[in-house]
């Protein structure tokens, strides 16, 4: 059962973290451009949420279970289809990249969502990744304040190897990351710097093709 409850309540409240932490965001986004090096010609979202990701990256099309999220992503001009990621409502080989962002701590079954994502990618497609690392010291806060958080209550964090390891089980290779936030995301005070590789940046976003 997908975890949309959050999301179902609190569209505002998400949407508020980022207008508190636009360095974060704008970090976020900019080490995913890094990765992805051009946009799609046709690329997919899955977790979509309010395009805040979809739309800098150009991905027109979006996946969401949460009806408000869809709205929002709607109004913002991506095509949004409601559906999970375990079972994608597409046929095979139908976009060149693909995206997902701070999504795999919410969905029920991680190697079914890659699965479904290797499907739906055309012959040498891209699958990008954001995620906050379990083992950097954001990810080991919301471990430490997991209980008190009305998103991350359910969520179930991965190690960047951990993820590495399913996107090879599911068929993925040609892996580049690159990671930044190198503090506490309410403590920044102007976007940080984008590295490659990863181990320092609590986030990490990763290309698999």
């Amino acid at each position: 059962m997908a975890r949309t409850e959050p999301f179902e309540k609190h569209p505002r409240r998400y949407e508020a973290w980022f207008e508190r932490n636009p360095h974060a965001w704008h970090s976020e986004v900019e080490t995913l451009r890094m990765v992805q090096e051009q946009p799609p010609r046709r690329g997919l979202e899955i977790g979509v949420g309010t395009g805040r990701f979809a739309l800098p990256l150009g991905f027109g099309y979006g996946l969401e279970p949460a009806r408000p999220m869809i709205e929002h992503a709607r109004q913002a001009g991506i095509t949004v289809v409601r559906g999970i990621a375990e079972r994608l409502p597409f046929a095979p080989q139908t976009f060149d990249q693909v995206l997902l962002v701070t999504t795999i701590c919410f969905v029920d079954d991680l190697e079914a969502s890659f699965r479904e994502a290797r499907r739906v990618l055309a012959s040498g497609g891209q699958l990008l990744i954001g995620l906050v690392d379990r083992e950097s010291p954001v990810g080991q806060h919301y471990l430490r304040h997991q209980a008190e958080s009305v998103f991350y209550r359910e969520a179930t964090f991965y190690s960047t190897d951990q993820v590495l390891d399913l996107l090879a089980a599911a068929g993925f290779g040609a892996f580049r990351l690159a990671q930044t936030i190198f503090g506490m995301p309410a403590e920044m005070t102007a976007p940080d710097p984008v590295r490659e590789g990863y181990g320092k940046g609590s986030f990490v976003a990763i290309r698999a093709q």
